[in-house]
């Protein structure tokens, strides 16, 4: 089968009766999708669209041969998946409100901080305090700057960097995730304390990685990049940069799952600003509910990015706040289930208002025809 299958939602409500319940709650998020479409793609060619509401997939799948039909039927029901939450140590991250990862970077070339928590482990700690303290859920703690340009880091200094932060945080009682592509420094952050891996290289930089989350039955996020060497950047060159970075997520996921993780282990990541160029920065947040028919919760890295920079009069990364909460909120509209963001405050405030309008919809009948 040289053909593809794509369901994406297109249209959304406040709530099921809004539209008479002709709505389906997407990946068991606080969002609602009505309307869909059902493209069809042929070597990079779209050769069929097919639109229907929340009632009308089983006709729209019709038209579909039994290869494709099978899929969209996957689909439909992943659009309609309730993710279990995440056990990370004594903390429980639940998937039905979308949740908050704080970055710590512990480089000596960030390029949101300028590796002041590396030079100030006090620093950093109080850092990741305020983070916790803000609302946190998961604190994401990385010894390699991945921006384009950045140079390889060597696993030893990686480990010196990461490993007294996930250290200080696991006395804090924190959940943490481990930004790297390399299995020791992963295994060695494991045995120090950390909950999870947080892999941009989607567990293909390192051979040992796949088999190392497998056996520590750790929960990991597979991203999006188009580079397969040092250079994470690489090589992005997309045909429907969309459906590409779907398929190669999709291909990453199942040969997780073949490899031994378990599939309520995975979360995905469609690379925001890696090997991308800002059409594709924005094609793919405009796309972002279709990620959930692959299955499995999503995050979204979009804090400080250099997109927001291209959009603002080249505004530096610190000076990004307001362009960081618009792409966040673009994320919590469409669904996404976790956020990695530096500015923990100000995203968790939003996401709390955010929470309220959707609260309130959920609860007013006043669309409700009266007797």
């Amino acid at each position: 089968m040289t053909a593809s299958v794509y369901l994406h939602p297109i249209a959304f409500a406040s709530g099921p009766q809004a539209e008479d319940g002709a709505a389906i709650r997407l990946a068991g998020s606080m969002v609602y999708a009505s309307r869909f479409a059902l493209v069809v793609r042929d070597e990079g060619t779209a050769t069929q669209r097919l639109l229907f509401g929340a009632r009308g997939f089983e006709a729209a799948a019709t038209s579909l041969d039994s290869a494709l039909a099978a899929e969209a039927q996957r689909q439909w029901a992943n659009l309609q998946k309730t993710h279990a939450p995440l056990q990370l140590g004594e903390r429980t991250i639940r998937f039905d409100q979308p949740q908050v990862m704080g970055v710590l970077n512990v480089t000596p070339d960030s390029f949101s901080d300028g590796g002041e928590f590396l030079e100030k482990p006090d620093t950093g700690r109080a850092h990741a305090a305020a983070m916790l303290e803000a609302g946190a859920a998961v604190i994401d703690i990385g010894g390699e700057s991945t921006r384009p340009g950045a140079a390889a880091t060597w696993e030893g200094d990686e480990k010196d960097r990461v490993l007294p932060a996930v250290e200080y945080c696991a006395a804090m009682g924190a959940a943490i995730s481990v930004d790297t592509r390399r299995a020791g420094v992963l295994e060695a952050a494991l045995a120090a304390g950390a909950h999870m891996a947080n892999d941009v290289s989607a567990l293909r930089y390192d051979p040992r990685s796949l088999e190392l989350v497998a056996n520590s039955r750790c929960p990991a996020v597979l991203m999006h990049a188009p580079g397969t060497g040092d250079d994470l950047h690489e090589g992005g060159i997309y045909t429907d940069v969309v459906s590409d970075v779907f398929d190669f997520l999709k291909h990453a996921r199942e040969k997780a799952i073949s490899g031994g993780i378990a599939e309520d282990r995975i979360m995905l990541d469609p690379g925001i600003g890696f090997g991308k160029t800002l059409a594709d920065n924005l094609a793919l947040l405009n796309a972002l509910p279709l990620f959930h028919a692959l299955g499995s919760p999503l995050l979204l890295g979009v804090s400080r990015k250099r997109m927001i920079g291209a959009l603002s009069n080249e505004e530096p990364a610190h000076e990004r706040l307001g362009g960081s909460i618009a792409l966040a909120v673009k994320g919590m509209d469409a669904g996404v289930h976790m956020l990695r963001v530096h500015d923990v405050k100000a995203t968790v405030q939003a996401r709390n208002v955010w929470r309220g309008m959707r609260d309130a919809a959920l609860t007013d009948f006043s669309q409700l025809p009266m007797d």
